[in-house]
């Protein structure tokens, strides 16, 4: 199995080595003619697509680099200077969705597996296996994402995880309770069952949460701050693990089964937050996320209907943000997308309200 996985690393190793970087990052340390090198590979040298990109691109880079005052993770993290890119609200965002993705449960069904199945009735011989052909569950389960994750998007993904996860965290710790005081062939019967729903617990959990806390900061930072965004996303996920299991084995020793019913508890309340306060990303470049975030409010319907009203008042002004080619002043609140023309009026991502 040693020899597997080094095998398997090599192997990625190589590959990695032969994948083409991000056009905007080559673009943002200076390696301007490999960007364009890039584009011309992705897109084709005809009808001047790659060259309007890679302009767009550079556009980004440069007026980002001008705009943002602070990029450090202090400024970042309480907001220092960011204006109306709300880059702290951004940040808690991340963060905390690590968090839930941890206390939902996933977490104390991997470490704590085996003594799940022996409070179901599994015997001590079968519990390793059983744990073992769980985790293969788990990782088949992560191609499903493949196909439904830009269909139904990233709010979808999570709400139907969240329900499948929750129903299933109390169908298995009401069954696991059952399990104890049942005897004969009933008691096996009923641990079945108890075995059955936490493997569809991990493989609904592999189908959804595993990937959007993952994806989501990489789709809602700007590109100044955006591998700085995915390492407060990673914050986030060390905080909640370790968090977890610190405070599993104390959880588990007083509750037993019950525990499960927590993790439904938990689930049940992450549709209510990601409902409230986390903004659809799918099929949303980088520059209309900005355009989201400019809303003052912490509340997702707010910020949308800020986005409408934008999209109905400044039309050019989400067109921009759809091209990749909007980025925000942080001082001002105002788009940066090329030269204001003599006479003509400012677009704002302060959107008027209705009276």
């Amino acid at each position: 199995m040693a020899m597997g996985h080094r095998a398997s690393s090599g192997g990625l190793f190589i590959v990695v080595w032969f994948m083409p970087e991000s056009p905007r990052w080559l673009v943002k340390v200076g390696r301007d003619e490999e960007a364009r090198f890039i584009l011309g590979r992705l897109r084709g040298e005809e009808d001047g697509i790659a060259d309007a990109e890679f302009q767009d691109i550079q556009n980004v880079v440069r007026l980002e680099h001008d705009n943002s005052q602070s990029t450090s993770y202090f400024a970042m993290f309480f907001g220092i200077k960011q204006g109306k890119l709300h880059t702290a609200r951004r940040v808690q965002l991340v963060i905390w969705l690590q968090i839930l993705q941890e206390w939902i449960g996933i977490a104390g069904i991997t470490i704590y597996g085996p003594e799940i199945f022996t409070i179901a009735g599994i015997a001590a011989a079968d519990r390793q296996w059983v744990s073992g052909l769980n985790n293969i569950t788990y990782m088949l389960a992560t191609l499903i994402c493949v196909f439904t994750l830009d269909r139904i998007g990233r709010r979808w993904t999570l709400y139907w995880g969240a329900v499948g996860q929750g129903i299933c965290c109390f169908c298995a710790g009401g069954l696991s309770y059952a399990t104890q005081i049942a005897t004969g062939s009933h008691k096996t019967h009923v641990g079945g069952a108890a075995v059955f729903f936490v493997y569809l617990y991990t493989a609904i959990f592999g189908a959804t949460w595993l990937t959007v806390p993952w994806l989501y900061p990489a789709e809602i930072f700007p590109l100044q701050v955006r591998a700085k965004g995915n390492a407060w996303g990673v914050v986030g996920w060390s905080i909640g693990n370790g968090w977890c299991v610190l405070l599993l084995p104390t959880i588990f020793a007083a509750l037993n089964e019950k525990t499960l019913y927590i993790f439904g508890g938990v689930n049940v309340l992450s549709i209510l937050v990601v409902w409230a306060l986390y903004p659809e990303t799918n099929q949303r470049t980088l520059e209309e996320m900005n355009l989201v975030f400019a809303s003052d409010s912490i509340w997702n319907w707010e910020a949308e209907k800020n986005f409408a009203r934008l999209a109905e008042q400044n039309p050019n002004l989400v067109q921009a943000a759809r091209a990749g080619s909007l980025t925000i002043d942080p001082e001002t609140g105002l788009p940066a997308v090329g030269h204001k023309q003599s006479g003509e009026r400012r677009m704002s991502l302060i959107a008027e309200k209705q009276v």
